[in-house]
């Protein structure tokens, strides 16, 4: 048997591994003035949603305007979406160039509910670019090369309707920074509920990261998740809607940003249940009823009892450091979806 047909073999048997053979690329693969020529009357926009991000909105805005708006023209709209902050987050944004546009004022006879989730759902209703890039508005030692990396795939690789950034998330503890070890939310609940449920998206290395875009198209087509479950949402749908030969990534090298406390994290990891249990029963993998968790008939899971939703309610300990005793805090996790912008749209 030759190399090449050894390759060809394993392929056959590993999908994903010939999945993130062929739809892994690198941000160094893709220049700004080649993108733009690719762009053939496309439009593109940038979206940041962002709360109470003033020491690093403007500088990620700065750049991008700098690079990719003024001097090459690849980006036709930046925008920032302000999810109701507290400091001048909006002001910062306006001053290096952004529009910028208070989440509650995107659509507002639906209401407005909060969390990143509305965010991104509300900024396809704010802006009007054929293909939209998402990025956190938190990042650190940005690098304009995250936004061509990923319209990357999208302007030159027919039949690519999304792609995911792919990095790795240094950790940083209070007294070093670790090199990896930042994705804890994604290794520890994203990563073994995608390979229980969808393993064909196993192949996806940061499966939960913010940075990502699409075709205006496949985004309006799919729900959008509330809150943190919006990342991992997105990704279940489209392959769902799409396919995974649809799908791509692209290595964006290294992404530094904040990183949240446990109990932070804790609601975080819950939002990714509640994202996953929702997919599982829409795309008829699971069922509400049936007096448990446990497995149901075919590859189905059965949840909870009778119509019973799930929980909502997330129980937080601690120890109080005057007293001594252990203090719970009870938290409603209760993010929910919004339907399809293009069934907005429709009404």
């Amino acid at each position: 048997m030759t190399d090449n047909s050894r390759t060809a073999f394993a392929d056959r048997i590993d999908p994903v591994r010939a999945w993130s053979t062929r739809r892994t690329y690198r941000a160094a693969d893709f220049r700004p003035d080649e993108l733009v020529a690719a762009k053939a009357g496309r439009r593109v926009s940038v979206v940041l949603p962002a709360r109470n991000e003033e020491t690093t909105v403007g500088l990620i805005v700065e750049a991008l305007r700098t690079e990719l708006v003024i001097g090459v023209p690849l980006i036709d709209e930046l925008v920032v979406v302000d999810s109701h902050s507290t400091d001048s987050t909006a002001a910062v944004a306006v001053g290096a160039g952004a529009r910028v546009v208070a989440q509650g004022e995107i659509l507002p006879a639906l209401g407005d509910v909060p969390g990143k989730g509305e965010a991104l759902w509300k900024s396809l209703a704010a802006t009007d670019g054929d293909i939209v890039v998402f990025l956190d508005s938190d990042l650190r030692e940005f690098d304009t090369d995250f936004a061509v990396g990923l319209l990357g795939p999208l302007l030159t690789e027919p039949g690519v309707v999304f792609c995911k950034g792919a990095f790795d998330r240094p950790l940083d503890d209070g007294r070093t920074v670790l090199p990896a070890g930042g994705g804890r939310v994604t290794e520890l609940v994203a990563r073994p509920l995608l390979a229980t449920h969808w393993p064909a998206l196993t192949g996806f290395i940061q499966p939960l990261g913010g940075e990502y875009a699409g075709t205006r198209a496949a985004l309006e087509s799919i729900p959008f998740a509330g809150a943190y479950g919006v990342d991992i949402g997105i990704l279940i749908d489209l392959y769902e809607e799409y396919g995974l030969d649809a799908l791509a990534q692209v290595d964006l090298g290294r992404r530094v940003h904040r990183n949240s406390p446990d109990s932070a994290l804790s609601v975080m990891a819950m939002h990714q249940h509640l994202a996953v249990l929702e997919r599982l029963r829409r795309h008829g993998r699971a069922a509400w009823g049936g007096g448990g968790v446990g497995l149901g008939s075919g590859d189905g899971v059965s949840v909870g009892d009778g119509d019973d939703e799930p929980g909502d309610t997330l129980t937080l300990h601690r120890r109080d450091a005057e007293t001594g005793e252990f203090v719970s805090e009870s938290i409603r996790v209760a993010p929910g979806e919004r339907p399809p912008m293009r069934e907005v749209r429709a009404r």
